[in-house]
This record gives structure tokens, C-alpha cells and sequence, in this order.
């Protein structure tokens, strides 16, 4: 921590909301709170995550003050610094002042952060304390790493089904798209397309739904792009993998009638599914920075790739991608989307029974994944074992069964999870938007809105003590570690593994 540069806040929406309700109820007066927030460290930025949010009540906890207008009482300062000494958690004050589009720090506040944070730092055995003050549309922040060392705020994020940036001074910069932007730039101005530009997106398996995800985004504009899948480009792919080719597949080796040996070979040549979607976003967007990780996002060296980014998009459909996917959305407060489509059809018959395209939104603190029963157990433990394994126990979900797939099908997933992307990373989303899962039904030309349910003491996105909600470094992911063992792990990463250590 003492060697980051810079710091920056990420409040989920719902939490957000409730403070700022608190801090601006209409009485223009001022108010007071407590955040205590979890830490993650990337590439010399401390990101904090807002985990728990006590609301002082005004005349018990928020009093008159000594040597300023409020503060807040003694009590109710210790109480939540010594939760944030013993949960390894940043405590920050937040109080507010009148105005809208910037705040900072009076002279008052400064000078009582100097009497006493010092004391603060020496409860909390070496965790930072901080200090937030809020305007109506604007939030500036005090970082005490220790006794001689603090550093402001450089942005706070207030993350839901639309993403919000708050700053000290929230100055409306002007900027000019490129011209080739000039027909989309027009729907969100040119301020959007720079926020574009801006931002870090995340890929996790770049196949159907995946690779139109990259064409889509690079042709949008967006800035940086990471990318992973540990599959490389195979025959049965070309009609869905956009601007993929027989040469990619190496179909001039693999194709029937050719020897083993041979078509082994040409598979182990085959283009890499990353290699492709670097190629399509050179091509639609020469300026976006591309990352392409070849692995499996169950690899805690992939996994932790992914934690710089603003958004998430997962299109690989295991149950362990789905496990990696909802702990990074939980812990490291990442908005995320799950996407993807489906034909379902009758394993003796070949008829086909349900066809359809999903987009879930999952958003930190709303209800993840493993509420919505979207994460089995049972499959979690299948995929633990090896192919073999599998023919012999002859689950359903061998391999070898393979699932039709359609590239239409693809697109109606991607197209409306990019668009959600778009309009939430602008600012077009509508506050108060709901965030249903959409299952789209091409058989019967409708759309099934599926409400997101909570569920009371999840492990992964509830604020009970044992989740891994905005724990950020504190908690290790449920991903393979380089030792030799796979560990599934489903729910809470407090210690030991729960279900299975597999030996590989």
C-alpha cells in the first residue's frame, strides 16, 4: 500500500444510493457516515472498495463540534475503527457539504484529520484511514497511508446497472472524436466516445458469443481490451467465429480422410481463439490496446489479468468460468454480464426441445450468480474430472456431446449485452433501469424477463462477515493455484476448500 501512487473509491450502486439520501435529504444541512472498505492493489493504483456503510444519526452520533460546525462522536468513531482493525477493512469518515459540482475539504476538516488520524492509524495496526466529503455531484477524498503520508483521492466510482465518476471538481472537458467515430458520437457526444476510449474491458472466452463481443467493442471504440480462452480455432468453428477462415481451422490438415498423425498436427497449429480476436480488433480499431491471454480463466495467473478492468463479459458457459466470473464481479466490485445462447435438444431423439439467447446482468451487491442457482454444485464437480473420467461415468455434459450452436443465435446475446455495455458505460442508461436477466426466444419471437433474486447470507455478494464481498486482495480466488491441485471450490474462501482438491 505505501507504494501506490494514487487511490481511487468504488461504491456500489444500492450503497450509494442510501448515502446519498442520507447526506442530501433536503434540509441543506450537514450529515455524517462511515465506509469501511476493502483493499486491491493494481499496477501502483489502491483501489478501495466500499463494503459497509453506517449512517450516523444526526444528534447521537453526528453532534455539534468542538473546534468545527459537526462531527462525528467519539463512540461511534472507535466502534467502526476497531470493526476495521479486526476485518483487515479502510475506515473512512464522509460527511457533506452544500453545492453540486465540486467539494473539497475546509480548513476545519484538514485541521482535525491532522489531530486525529494519527491515533486512528495506530488502532488499526497499519490499515489506512481516509476521509470523504460530498457535494450533491461531486466527491473529494483523504487518504492517510501514515503519520506523514497522505494522498487525495483520484476518482470514485459508483458502480450499478449504469456507471457513475465522481471527482473533486466535476469540470465537463471538451473533446473531439475522431471523425470515423462522428455517426455514434453524435448519439452519446464526443465526451462518451473519450469515456470509451477510457476504459478497460474483459473477455473471458472468446468463442461465438465472445469473438462478435470483441467486433462489436473494438468497433466502438473502446480503449483496452483483454481477452482469454485456452481453445484453439477448429473447423466446426468457422461459420460462427466472425472473419475466421479454413486456413485459421488448418483445414487443409484436418480434413477427413486425412492421416491421424497429420490432423493432430494441424490442430496443434491451429490459430489460437486470442490470436483471432487480436486480428479482428487490429482491423476495426488500429488504436485499442489488446491483451490476449492464452489459458484458462480457472488459472489464477489469468484470473488476476482481469482485475484492472471496468467491465466484465463472460461467454465461456462452464460452471468454473461461472464460479471465477462471479467472484471477481463480488470481490472486486466489477460490473459483469454473463452471455451466451443455447439449443437444448433430447439426448435419444435429437428433437429439439428449448432454444434461446440470454444476457444476465451481475452487479456487485444485486444478487450474483450462485443466488440465482446459475452455479450447480454437481457440475462443478464434474468438470473436476478428467475426459476419461467422464466416458466412464457418462455424464450428460461429456464433451463428446456436442451442443448444436448457431451464429445469429450469438449475435442476439452479444448485440444487446454490448448495447447494455454502451449505454451504462455513457451515462445514457436510465436511473432506476431494471436489471431482469433477458432470455430471448426466437421460436416464439418473445422475450422472458427474469427477476435477479439475493438470496440472505450468500457467501459471495452479501455483506455477511464470512463473504467475499469487496474483499478484494484479502480473499483468495476460487481458481487453480500453481501447485500441482485444482481447487473447486463453491461459496466463501474463508479457509479451506470446501467440496473438492483434485489432483492433477
Amino acid at each position: 500500500m505505501m507504494d501506490a501512487r494514487s487511490w481511487t473509491l468504488t461504491i456500489p450502486e444500492g450503497m450509494a444510493s442510501r448515502l446519498q439520501r442520507h447526506l442530501f435529504p433536503g434540509d441543506h444541512d450537514e450529515h455524517g457516515a462511515v465506509i469501511l472498505a476493502g483493499v486491491a492493489t493494481h499496477g501502483g493504483t489502491l483501489r478501495l472498495l466500499a463494503r459497509e456503510l453506517y449512517l450516523a444519526k444526526d444528534g447521537i452520533d453526528y453532534v455539534a463540534g468542538t473546534r468545527g460546525y459537526r462531527m462525528l462522536r467519539g463512540e461511534f468513531i472507535r466502534d467502526h475503527v476497531l470493526r476495521a482493525r479486526d476485518e483487515r477493512l479502510v475506515y473512512l469518515a464522509i460527511h457533506n457539504h452544500g453545492g453540486s459540482l465540486s467539494v473539497g475539504f475546509s480548513e476545519d476538516d484538514l485541521a482535525s484529520q491532522q489531530r486525529g488520524y494519527p491515533a486512528l492509524l495506530d488502532i488499526t495496526g497499519g490499515m489506512p484511514v481516509g476521509a470523504l466529503v460530498f457535494a450533491e455531484e461531486a466527491i473529494a477524498g483523504n487518504l492517510w497511508l501514515s503519520p506523514t503520508q497522505t494522498m487525495a483521492m483520484e476518482e470514485a466510482g459508483i458502480v450499478g446497472i449504469r456507471r457513475v465518476i465522481r471527482t473533486a471538481t466535476q469540470r465537463r472537458h471538451r473533446t473531439v472524436a475522431a471523425e470515423m467515430y462522428d455517426r455514434q458520437s453524435r448519439l452519446f457526444g464526443d465526451a462518451g466516445q473519450a469515456l470509451l476510449a477510457g476504459m478497460t474491458v474483459g473477455i473471458i472466452g472468446v468463442g461465438g458469443v465472445g469473438t462478435l463481443l470483441v467486433e462489436y467493442l473494438a468497433r466502438l471504440g473502446v480503449g483496452r481490451l483483454i481477452v482469454a480462452d485456452p481453445d484453439r480455432v477448429d473447423l466446426t468453428n468457422v461459420p460462427r467465429l466472425p472473419h475466421a477462415t479454413l486456413f485459421d481451422a488448418r483445414a487443409f490438415l484436418t480434413a477427413p480422410g486425412r492421416p491421424e498423425w497429420l490432423r493432430k498436427l494441424g490442430t496443434r497449429w491451429a490459430l489460437k481463439k486470442v490470436d483471432l480476436a487480436t486480428r479482428i480488433c487490429r482491423r476495426a480499431n488500429p488504436a485499442m490496446e489488446v491483451v490476449p491471454l492464452f489459458g484458462d480463466i480457472t488459472d489464477d495467473s489469468i484470473a488476476r489479468q482481469f482485475l484492472a478492468c471496468d467491465y466484465l463479459f463472460l461467454a465461456a458457459d462452464t460452471m468454473q468460468a461461472r464460479l471465477v466470473f462471479n467472484a471477481l464481479v463480488s470481490q472486486y466490485l466489477i460490473l459483469g454480464w454473463q452471455v451466451g445462447s443455447k439449443v437444448v435438444t433430447g439426448r435419444a431423439d435429437g428433437q429439439v426441445n428449448d432454444v434461446y439467447s440470454v444476457v444476465r446482468p451481475v452487479l456487485p451487491g444485486e444478487g450474483c450468480l450462485l443466488c440465482n442457482e446459475l452455479i450447480s454444485a454437481a457440475k462443478l464437480q464434474e468438470e473436476s474430472l478428467s475426459l476419461e473420467e467422464r466416458r466412464r461415468q457418462r455424464y450428460v455434459d461429456d464433451p463428446l456431446v456436442i451442443a448444436p450452436s448457431v451464429i445469429t443465435l450469438n449475435a442476439v446475446a452479444a448485440a444487446h449485452a454490448a448495447n447494455d455495455f454502451l449505454f451504462s458505460a455513457t451515462g445514457l442508461t436510465l436511473p432506476g433501469t431494471a436489471t431482469d436477466y433477458q432470455r430471448f426466444l426466437p421460436r416464439e419471437r418473445s422475450v422472458v424477463f427474469e427477476e435477479v433474486q439475493q438470496r440472505p447470507g450468500c457467501s459471495e455478494c452479501s455483506a455477511e462477515d464470512a463473504s467475499r464481498f469487496a474483499r478484494g486482495d484479502a480473499r483468495r480466488l476460487p481458481t487453480r493455484m500453481n501447485t500441482g491441485k485444482e481447487v473447486i471450490r463453491h461459496g466463501n474462501d474463508s479457509g479451506k476448500p470446501r467440496q473438492a482438491v483434485v489432483e492433477r
